[in-house]
């Protein structure tokens, strides 16, 4: 068992996974990633969600070590993804004194991922209400849409723990020493970013609350500088830039698309932008570039044409940023094409369409390679970005 330590009565009972390559089938994860799960302890034990059915075995061996010889009275469902349900069915059926703590429409969503029937067993909650199990009392407070509709998070009063479903959470196993805020930012981004207003409306109910100790799904525990960790949260979720600086997505059929870009990394640097990134989206992990693309408050789209339309790299980095309700940034572009570049009006209209989105000229268009013309036009496009 993972030594997590919570308090004497509030157990980490979750299971590492380093043999996992992909998050959800499309996230690169080479730390692997922590499924959690909580115990509490008192006169009723409730198991705070479950675990991914890849550690099914572990996790029973984890409940089996921590209970002893008693028996669980709840388990609390705070959120049905398969990465954390993957065992309420084979826990119901071991354990069937246990009950089913989770909002309802979590109870009405049971039946698409499961063939027991649950629902005599069933107690759905709603905003506020409470749990007793002792000297420990849980209050839930629903969250939709952050980032499923069923999704209810859990406060404990007396040690003022607040179980923040997939809240919080990073990419990772919990053995590796890395960083939080860069796999949680990439992690946020990538899996909650679209749902910003749900999470500005949950930031706001967690702020009536004294939070000493966030449980995450995934992740670690957090117990100290919680104030740091929600003021991450608040900028990402009111998509506010982190950082200055300007990310350079580039999609180079060639290369020659790529060395205009590195061209205008380096001019901008000349005019002290504190940070600039060039990204290969080709090449690189897409996840990791959507996270310095809300990182920062600059962007610049560099593409080649390709079928009279987008790189498909690029094609699809654009999708995902819409997808993510990215906004409130500066854009800039460069386009190249042999005979007919259209890549530049191409980004332009999705990038419009976007909120509180500052496109800046000119368009810098190259003709297969960088001449005299082109290269100019890269000069006037730094200096109006580095303002």
């Amino acid at each position: 068992m993972q030594k997590t330590m919570i308090s004497d009565a509030v157990k980490y009972v979750g299971v590492d996974d380093r043999s996992i390559d992909l998050f959800e089938s499309q996230y690169v994860v080479p730390n692997g990633v922590s499924y959690n799960s909580y115990v509490i302890m008192d006169a009723k034990i409730a198991v705070m969600d479950s675990v991914d059915a890849r550690a099914s075995e572990e996790w029973f061996a984890n409940l089996d070590e921590t209970f002893g010889a008693r028996e669980p009275d709840y388990l609390v469902v705070q959120h049905l993804e398969p990465d954390h349900s993957g065992n309420v069915q084979r826990f119901m059926e071991k354990y069937p004194q246990a009950q089913l703590v989770l909002s309802a429409k979590a109870q009405s969503m049971l039946p698409q991922f499961f063939t027991l029937d649950m629902n005599d067993r069933c107690i759905a909650v709603k905003e506020g209400d409470e749990l007793n199990l002792g000297s420990h009392t849980l209050t839930f407070v629903m969250a939709p849409m952050v980032h499923w509709p069923e999704v209810m998070m859990s406060y404990e009063k007396s040690e003022k723990v607040l179980f923040s479903a997939d809240g919080f959470g990073k990419f990772g196993a919990l053995d590796t020493e890395e960083d939080w805020a860069c796999e949680a930012r990439r992690y946020y981004f990538n899996i909650v970013g679209k749902y910003g207003v749900q999470v500005q409306m949950l930031l706001k109910k967690a702020a009536a609350l004294d939070i000493r100790t966030i449980c995450p799904l995934h992740g670690p525990v957090l117990q100290e500088n919680i104030s740091y960790y929600i003021d991450k949260y608040n900028t990402w979720s009111s998509y506010t830039p982190e950082d200055e600086g300007v990310l350079i997505a580039c999609a180079s059929i060639h290369g020659n698309t790529m060395e205009a870009a590195q061209k205008l990394a380096e001019l901008l640097r000349a005019r002290g932008v504190p940070k600039v990134v060039v990204a290969d989206l080709a090449r690189e992990d897409m996840a990791e570039v959507i996270e310095d693309a809300f990182r920062y408050d600059r962007l610049v789209l560099a593409s080649a044409t390709y079928d009279a339309g987008l790189f498909p790299c690029m094609e699809s980095f654009l999708n995902i940023l819409k997808s993510k309700n990215y906004q409130k940034r500066t854009v800039g572009f460069i386009e190249n094409g042999s005979w007919a570049p259209t890549a530049g009006r191409q980004m332009k209209d999705i990038m419009s369409g976007l909120k509180e989105i500052t496109l800046v000229e000119p368009v810098v268009t190259v003709k297969s390679t960088l001449n005299a013309d082109s290269s100019a036009a890269l000069e006037t496009l730094a200096e109006a970005l580095a303002q």
